[in-house]
């Protein structure tokens, strides 16, 4: 219930919130419906640490007047995308900096942190999952005809019994002779050759292959009565450098054949051997490729491991002089709080995602780290999570992570808490995770600020109500900052995005998270932030 004064204050006595995912509780507050004083001092020049925006390559390259509230306004700025492994890295893994390089450019003089070297998405992740061997591209068939759809071509009789012709080798057409397509092989022999299987010989074209490579020759075979014999040999361009299988017994059902031969040419044919037993066999689906291994979970881990250092330290190394400050790792820990996140709590399909942590477990932070430290050794390190105001046990486990990883070595200057939050977030879920954080000795830093209004996937309308609880949600957000966190730990305080038609949350116009609206008018919420620097407690 809203008990309404003759003032202008409206005190809020409780209400119920149900959103999608839980219950919120709304906690007593007061809504001012009126305005928050002056509004036309830039946020940056109220505050004694970093007020940062985050913003984005199309708007702040083409749009003068997003450029223009982002460099007004604030003192920093991160790039949502752009510095991520996915923005740069291409398809055979070589780096493209046209578009970062040019963000760099129109950021001008204000400041820069760099997000994020080490997370689970916005990736290449078709190039990583190929290069360490987590997807093995299909090996290319060699064979011309295998399927025997064009008849017999480029295959040759090189043999057809004693004397030549009492065998008969056609291309049949006869529907239990075929087992795919229209077409197979058959072969007739009426007399029997034993220990002189090459009497009766079909070979297929000649291949190229590399010496010392593996290849895999595979066929289907059936024989008209049982006790059947076959075996493939191999030969070179010059008829030489044979190799032979072993005799493969044939019954009366269609059966696969595989044999692995270790190429020693540059070019080989395989030959049908089929003379040692008087029978009639039908061959089709012959197919010869090269075989290509799988790598270890050892080898994945190693290539990730070389992937991952080059990408920190390319992007690290080219942005120095500009970027003091990176996000390192982020978002590790799965949204049951105290697990690192693998592969069964992530959906893994999307081609921006693989999960370092899966492969090469909780040493994947560990090496972020150094290689990051290794690449600038005087910048600012953070590792980076949502939900730690939520979740207690996401809190304590990001804490406890970071004493081990520091404990082994790890150069760990801050925490991130992203605050991606509604505006009946839990106030005492925000003053415990300052606190916490706070107690970490650690420089902390609200990352990825921005304030839900209306939560709900119907069209939304920021009313003057909603847009009043918003407001004082962000004044909370930076006086619990600023209460719990003492001076010399303030990392700054980043606003997610610059206005709301550009907001990742902006759900085609029906959610209004930021401080500025379409037009980029300062909201209620900017004068509320600007309240919470000026009046701390």
């Amino acid at each position: 219930m809203i008990h309404i004064l003759k003032s202008k204050w409206l005190v809020i006595v409780g209400t119920a919130v149900l959103l999608a995912s839980c219950t919120r509780e709304v906690e007593t507050g007061i809504l001012n419906t009126g305005s928050y004083g002056d509004d036309s001092q830039p946020l940056k020049d109220a505050a004694d640490f970093p007020i940062g925006v985050a913003i984005s390559y199309t708007p702040m390259t083409t749009d003068t007047k997003y450029a223009e509230v982002a460099k007004r306004d604030f003192d920093e700025m991160v790039f949502e995308y752009h510095m991520k492994h996915g923005a740069v890295v291409q398809d055979n893994g070589s780096f493209n900096f046209t578009n970062t390089d040019a963000l760099v450019n129109a950021v001008g003089s204000s400041g820069l942190f760099g997000h994020t070297l080490g997370w689970h998405s916005n990736q290449n992740a078709n190039y990583l999952k190929s290069y360490a061997g987590i997807v093995v591209p299909a090996a290319a068939e060699l064979i011309t005809n295998g399927g025997f759809e064009s008849g017999l071509s480029s295959w040759s009789i090189f043999n057809s019994g004693n004397p030549a012709g009492t065998s008969t080798i056609t291309a049949s057409n006869v529907a239990g002779e075929v087992r795919t397509g229209t077409q197979a092989m058959k072969v007739v022999n009426p007399v029997g050759y034993p220990g002189s299987q090459w009497r009766v010989q079909v070979a297929c074209s000649l291949m190229n292959t590399t010496p010392g490579k593996q290849y895999v020759f595979t066929y289907w075979v059936k024989a008209a009565t049982a006790g059947g014999s076959i075996r493939l040999s191999t030969a070179d361009q010059s008829g030489g450098n044979a190799q032979y299988q072993a005799d493969q017994t044939i019954g009366t059902a269609w059966q696969q054949i595989n044999w692995t031969i270790t190429a020693n040419s540059t070019q080989t044919r395989v030959l049908f051997d089929m003379g040692q037993a008087a029978n009639t066999y039908n061959i089709d689906d012959a197919s010869f490729k090269e075989v290509v291994a799988t790598p270890n979970p050892g080898q994945i881990a190693l290539k990730l491991d070389t992937a991952l250092r080059t990408f920190i330290s390319t992007m690290v190394g080219r942005y120095k002089s500009k970027v003091k400050a990176w996000d390192v790792v982020n978002e590790i820990f799965a949204d049951n709080g105290g697990t690192i996140r693998n592969n069964n709590n992530t959906n893994i399909t999307p081609t921006d995602v693989l999960v370092w942590s899966h492969y090469m477990g909780r040493d994947f932070a560990l090496k972020a780290f150094l290689y990051a430290r290794e690449a600038d050794p005087a910048a600012d390190l953070y590792i980076n999570d949502y939900g730690l105001e939520s979740s207690n046990a996401k809190l304590d486990s990001t804490i406890a992570y970071v004493n081990e990883l520091k404990a082994k070595g790890a150069k760990i200057n801050g925490i991130g808490t992203q605050m991606h939050i509604n505006w009946n977030t839990s106030r005492a879920g925000i003053d415990n995770m300052m606190q916490k954080l706070a107690a970490t000795g650690l420089k902390v830093r609200v990352s990825e600020l921005d304030v839900r209004a209306v939560m709900t996937s119907a069209a939304g309308t920021l009313t003057p109500q909603l847009s009043s609880y918003q407001a004082e949600m962000y004044k909370y957000v930076v006086q619990s900052y600023i209460k719990h966190v003492p001076t010399a730990q303030r990392a700054g305080i980043t606003v997610w995005g610059v206005n709301d038609r550009n907001s990742w949350l902006s759900n085609g116009g029906k959610e209004f998270p930021l401080l500025y609206d379409d037009n980029y008018q300062k909201k209620p919420a900017y004068g509320a932030f600007l309240m919470g620097l000026k009046q701390p407690n």
